[in-house]
């Protein structure tokens, strides 16, 4: 007689492993990805982050260190400035002093010049006044007259730079205009040649020194 054996169900001997269905298997492979994904994205922003503070730091050190420099440049030019500036008051004040010396030693120049003072002084009265005659008494006939000769023995001594003797050029091309315009009773070239004369010695006792020795000017 065949014996019928019943199996129990198998289902209920098979473990309970979490077989995952297809869509379920899908979500975490996304899920995976997007935290590696994420992971990657954040690991480039921090690198990103990373690289922007260390230009900026770099750059702002940069900057300060050229600003730095800058300044020790500035500072050494400054520096060399002051030098430059402190040289130029010595010489300046050693060239007033030995022009001080000389003005001082110069009496008998000073003296010419001075004289000079008044007959210039009475030539423009003259001239303003129209009255020739007396501005040529003044003058005399000649520029070889001595009291020329004496001024420009003065200017002589006591000019000594090119502009100073510039300067003396003038004046005493302008005395022989005002001397000849005056011995041709010529008024409009007296006025001219007066003014033109006065002027260069003007400027000349300035560049010398003199214009504080001088009465009259």
């Amino acid at each position: 007689m065949a014996t019928t054996v019943f199996l129990p169900n198998a289902k209920a001997f098979l473990p309970s492993l979490p077989y995952p269905s297809s869509s379920s298997s899908t979500l975490h492979a996304q899920t995976v990805c997007c935290r590696a994904a994420g992971t990657e994205a954040s690991s480039i922003v921090i690198s990103r982050r990373s690289i922007s503070f260390t230009t900026l730091l770099f750059t702002t050190l940069r900057g300060y260190s050229k600003g730095r420099l800058d300044d020790a440049n500035a500072a050494i030019l400054e520096a060399d400035d002051d030098e430059e500036l402190l040289e130029k008051v010595k010489k300046d004040r050693k060239k007033r002093l030995e022009r001080q010396g000389v003005i001082s030693s110069s009496a008998k120049e000073t003296a010419y010049l001075q004289d000079l003072v008044y007959k210039l002084s009475k030539v423009g009265q003259a001239i303003e006044k129209n009255d020739l005659s007396a501005a040529s008494s003044v003058l005399g006939s000649s520029k070889d007259t001595e009291w020329v000769q004496k001024v420009n023995s003065a200017f002589n001594k006591l000019s000594s730079s090119e502009e100073e003797k510039t300067e003396v050029d003038t004046f005493n091309s302008s005395l022989a205009s005002l001397i000849s315009s005056v011995s041709r009773n010529d008024i409009e070239a007296s006025k001219v040649a007066f003014v033109a004369s006065a002027t260069a010695f003007e400027k000349w006792t300035t560049l010398s020194g003199l214009v504080e020795q001088l009465k009259g000017l």
